[in-house]
């Protein structure tokens, strides 16, 4: 079984970036493994509580109720340092208190009851539940056993019975530990996905990125050398024969133009990208990172005086959905309309935390409508960012 989760596996997934885990999403499944286990926890308190109403003696019961206060606030600043991120360090010394408090509880909390052993017998089941959250497997193991000889020997030494106190912490504290680990999880496949939807978005990226480089280096490779050789012997013709040295530099100057020219063409090409190939890239990314995205554009397809802007504002609108919020969802929607094209991006990602569209490059791209006679606007609904482009002919 998968407990052998360090604490830092929790607040902080070894092969996941910070950033991953700081989501909304993530929070909130961070959120639930801690309620899941401090559920657990104040089930096995309320069994020790019912059992410290038979005790007779008032002073009993005061010390039954501050031993177990202490030690159920020790395991559960314990299991949120362990599930919440924090200073390194932090869910180390909050275990060793946990341990510590433990041990003390046990003279406090043991006699106290109807059946001696009984209460503590329930508080050890709480700390045999929580052991795969706060430590590797075989420290977790350690710490079930020696809680459950340390029941055993505490109801022994009173004189109550040892088979049902073994049997309270061991049972209930095993129910309680698959419980968590099955929280522990939850979470570890929540942040496994989540990393891996965000890779995807990172590989396509590069994909493209070298994909562009290797295209330019196709291009630009051999009239680069071609030009480095021919500096190179005019350099050695130029005090020897100056006309030699004059054709090379004419020679040099044509193929630095030529390959001026063809970059030209390679990067227009790059930024002219078809308005249908640019939304059929947008969907299969943010397909490829679990955004659920829907495309509906027109028949045919747009002039190319309408289709460039747009493909532009798609493209930066696709990487706006990626780069920030949780998006679940995404729609693309482009209508024409006369001379008029009207391009649409809807996605649920904005959240309650979401940042501002000052981070990403959509302001950019209102100043780069208005040349090409178009508009721009972007709002917030909810949970709901909306990008709407309109751009004009004539």
């Amino acid at each position: 079984m998968a407990t052998g989760a360090r604490p830092a596996g929790l607040a902080r997934h070894p092969v996941a970036p910070a950033r991953t885990l700081s989501t909304p999403a993530m929070r909130r499944a961070r959120l639930c493994v801690l309620a899941g286990a401090t559920s657990g926890v104040a089930a096995c308190v309320l069994l020790a509580a019912l059992q410290l109403r038979r005790e007779p003696d008032p002073r009993w019961i005061v010390s039954g109720a501050v031993g177990s206060l202490v030690l159920v606030t020790a395991l559960a600043g314990a299991l949120y340092q362990a599930v919440v991120p924090g200073p390194v360090g932090t869910t180390g010394r909050s275990l060793l208190v946990g341990c510590a408090t433990a041990v003390l509880s046990v003279p406090l909390v043991g006699p106290v009851g109807g059946t001696p052993g009984r209460s503590w017998a329930f508080l050890g089941a709480a700390l045999v539940g929580a052991a795969p959250l706060l430590l590797p497997l075989r420290y977790a193991v350690t710490l079930m056993a020696a809680t459950v000889l340390v029941s055993a020997a505490t109801t022994w030494w009173l004189g109550g019975p040892v088979r049902d106190a073994v049997t309270a912490t061991l049972v209930l504290g095993l129910s309680l530990a698959v419980w968590n680990v099955l929280h522990l999880w939850f979470w570890t496949f929540r942040a496994q996905a989540r990393e891996g939807r965000d890779a995807l978005a990172r590989l396509a990226a590069a994909d493209e990125r070298l994909r562009c480089a290797g295209d330019v280096y196709a291009l630009l490779a051999n009239e680069l050398s071609a030009i480095v050789l021919k500096a190179e012997l005019a350099s050695r013709l130029a005090l020897v024969d100056g006309e030699r040295t004059r054709q090379e530099t004419t020679e040099m100057r044509a193929l630095a133009a030529s390959a001026l020219a063809r970059m030209r063409e390679a990067v227009h090409g790059y930024r002219s990208v078809g308005l249908r190939e640019q939304a059929d890239t947008v969907a299969r990314v943010l397909g490829a990172s679990g955004v659920r995205c829907t495309v509906a554009l027109p028949e045919p397809d747009l002039p190319p005086a309408l289709a460039e802007p747009l493909a532009y504002v798609l493209r930066e609108a696709g990487t706006h959905v990626l780069r920030h919020g949780e998006a679940r969802w995404c729609t693309v929607e482009i209508v024409r309309e006369a001379s008029t094209a009207r391009l649409t991006v809807v996605n649920d990602g904005a959240g309650h935390e979401a940042p501002g569209i000052d981070s990403s490059g959509l302001p950019q791209l209102a100043d780069r409508l208005r040349d090409a006679g178009g508009t721009l606007r972007t709002w917030r609904e909810g949970d709901t960012f909306t990008v709407e482009a309109t751009v004009r002919t004539g």
